[in-house]
């Protein structure tokens, strides 16, 4: 299991000392110690979302605070705008729906990314729109949504910008200060680089002042509770967390801050770069446009006649890589690299010599090597 390399949209590898932060004594979630280490880790947290906001940890996945963002911002019955493009726009409307709150879908193709104009026209039709979901970057298609863009949009609006980065902050450009961001949530797994079971959210001030009037019928995830905890001396969450996984995010955060910012964005931008031109090497064909590529994972179309056991199982049980497959009607039809977290050339050389191989051995007329010689080139 240890020889296997995740080269997944996440859950992705994670560093030794990020591991071993978690074999640190557990202590009590009410001391002054932890307050002290969720402290830290929420103001960790909110340098990487870029914002003045306080951000909040929940134990959970990035589902969680998807919907810890949505139940606290409407109330049964009000509109919200959530843009489908893939599973995970999908999931938000799905969530808003479970809420009892009225979604209005705005479809987008999957492999395409959304137009702001079709957004301006959509909260330009209705009024009553009270906010908006997007998701950044959509993994079960490798679209990264212009979210700078809808945002410049979203100031001639009183609606709320609700963003779902939560496979793309720490490895994408996301200000959620700059880009008017009202909620933005991530997951631990991904671009962050700790281990799965952490997520964490942050409102503006505008979006406080709509939670204060919404009714939430969610009790675990319900953001009034977590803000009242986290304003007590010392700090604490609502309820219990997981002690252990906050050690390992709050490292894996600090190794963020070493690495500097927007260092570790570039070299998540120069992978995926590099990843599109190997793909390009060996022959294969993107499923996305280029110009919306995610720069953390990419999808790829399955080479005509193979089949996604037969790809996917020889990367993996003979070559040692574990590529993702495709979702929904994609499943069989594509497949995705995930290039995010700890990943450098030499992930992507492995990666690229497996992908070579094991086209090879399904007879494919190709090169095996161009892959890894593209990668090569890359970086050089």
């Amino acid at each position: 299991m240890d020889d296997i390399l995740l080269m997944l949209p996440g859950p992705t590898t994670v560093a030794p000392r990020v591991l071993e932060a978690m074999s640190q004594a557990v202590v009590n979630h009410r001391s002054a110690i932890f307050g002290e280490i969720l402290t830290d880790t929420s103001e960790l947290m909110s340098e990487v979302f870029k914002t003045q906001n306080k951000s909040y940890l929940i134990t959970g996945s990035g589902t969680a605070v998807m919907e810890a963002g949505i139940a606290a911002i409407a109330n049964p019955g009000e509109k919200v705008l959530n843009v489908v493009g893939g599973k995970f726009g999908e999931r938000f409307m799905k969530i808003a729906n479970s809420h009892g709150i009225d979604s209005k879908e705005l479809s987008v193709e999957w492999g395409k990314a959304v137009d702001p104009k079709d957004i301006k026209e959509a909260l330009d039709a209705d009024e009553n729109i009270k906010a908006i979901t997007v998701v950044h970057n959509e993994t079960s298609t490798g679209v990264a949504a212009p979210i700078k863009e809808i945002g410049k949009l979203m100031k001639n609006y009183d609606a709320l910008y609700v963003v779902d980065t939560v496979s793309s902050l720490g490895g994408d450009y996301v200000d959620v200060d700059k880009y008017g961001i009202d909620v933005c949530v991530t997951g631990s797994q991904k671009c962050l680089a700790a281990p799965p079971g952490m997520a964490a959210i942050t409102l503006s001030d505008d979006a406080w002042k709509v939670v204060d009037n919404v009714n939430s019928n969610s009790y675990y995830l319900d953001m009034k509770a977590y803000k009242k905890s986290g304003g007590k001396t010392p700090p604490e969450t609502p309820y219990t967390p997981s002690v252990s996984l906050i050690y390992a995010l709050h490292e894996s955060l600090k190794i963020i801050k070493e690495e500097g910012l927007d260092n570790r964005v570039k070299r998540h931008h120069k992978a995926a770069q590099a990843t599109v031109k190997a793909v390009k090497a060996l022959g294969l064909e993107l499923f996305p446009d280029e110009s919306v590529s995610s720069a953390t994972v990419t999808a790829v179309k399955m080479p005509e006649g193979i089949t996604d056991k037969e790809f996917r199982g020889t990367t993996r049980d003979k070559y040692g890589v574990e590529l993702a497959g495709g979702q929904d009607h994609l499943k069989g039809n594509v497949f995705r690299i995930g290039h995010m977290g700890n990943i450098s050339y030499k992930e992507l050389a492995i990666a690229f010599s497996a992908i070579g191989m094991t086209l090879k051995d399904l007879n494919l007329d190709v090169d095996p090597g161009a892959g890894v010689s593209s990668i090569t080139e890359s970086y050089l």
